[in-house]
């Protein structure tokens, strides 16, 4: 069956190891979105980490679509809200005191790209995190919020070599509650239960009546599985995860050796 969507993750995938889009990149995206192929980019990123990345490739209008923060959040590129699953506040009061008793960098995105911390000495990962994504950063508690403050995500960041020290703790404590996924060694994150990118495609899929074996979804990490479990068609780059490798359906070259527009060929063009 013909390939009617394209989900494309982006760390990793859509850019290359100096984080900018490839020429063939470009050129395999832009045939595709000329013979009528939706192209989306499926991210952990909100959408103002997204939009410049949508520009430069002219996915624009109210018919394009990015599905954000691993699938809490999906937009058309007119930024109209498709469908959103936040975290209440309960659980970001509770995020944020187990990141203070543990001394964790961590922080919060909500719907609007905004990136809050409650931590007084920044992580320069949350900068980082802010700075590649555009987006202001806020120091704040979860007091100086209303009640019906929700977020979009919890992030615990910083060096590997911490998360890898609290990874089963977090997940120990949140588990239950929340979609715990460590999305790549800087990150561990903390969603909506029923949020995963998998499900975020499947949802926008439904809305626009395109059929699992009609999508490909491209990506390179763990929390790329759900959208590979889900697309008739998933390719891992060369540069992926074990993990990630292990559950997709093709493996293409890397995000600096033309791996995008590879699969494109084999499975579009």
């Amino acid at each position: 069956m013909a390939i009617k969507l394209v989900a494309i993750d982006t760390d990793g995938t859509l850019l290359n190891s100096d984080g900018q889009i490839l020429a063939s990149t470009k050129a395999a995206i832009t045939k595709a979105l000329n013979q009528g192929v939706k192209v989306v980019l499926c991210s952990g990123r909100p959408i103002a980490g997204l939009k410049p990345y949508m520009t430069e490739l002219g996915i624009s209008g109210p018919e394009q679509y990015a599905v954000t923060l691993n699938g809490a959040i999906t937009r058309n590129a007119d930024d109209k809200i498709i469908t959103k699953d936040l975290v209440s506040n309960e659980l970001y009061r509770k995020m944020t005191a187990f990141a203070l008793a543990h001394k964790l960098p961590f922080n919060v995105v909500d719907e609007d790209s905004h990136i809050i911390t409650a931590n007084h000495n920044i992580d320069y990962v949350v900068y980082l995190q802010a700075y590649e994504n555009t987006a202001p950063l806020y120091v704040r508690t979860p007091d100086e919020f209303p009640d019906s403050f929700s977020v979009a995500k919890g992030c615990f960041v910083g060096e590997s070599e911490l998360l890898d020290r609290y990874q089963d703790s977090i997940s120990a404590e949140f588990g239950k509650e929340l979609y715990v996924i460590r999305s790549d060694p800087h990150f561990i994150e903390l969603l909506n239960p029923k949020v995963n990118k998998g499900n975020g495609l499947k949802e926008l899929c439904a809305t626009l009546k395109i059929n699992a074996s009609e999508v490909m979804a491209l990506g390179d990490e763990r929390n790329d599985i759900p959208m590979f479990n889900f697309a008739g068609t998933g390719v891992c780059m060369g540069n992926g995860s074990q993990q990630a490798k292990d559950q997709a359906d093709y493996i293409t070259s890397s995000n600096d050796d033309d791996g995008i527009s590879q699969a494109f060929t084999k499975f579009i063009f």
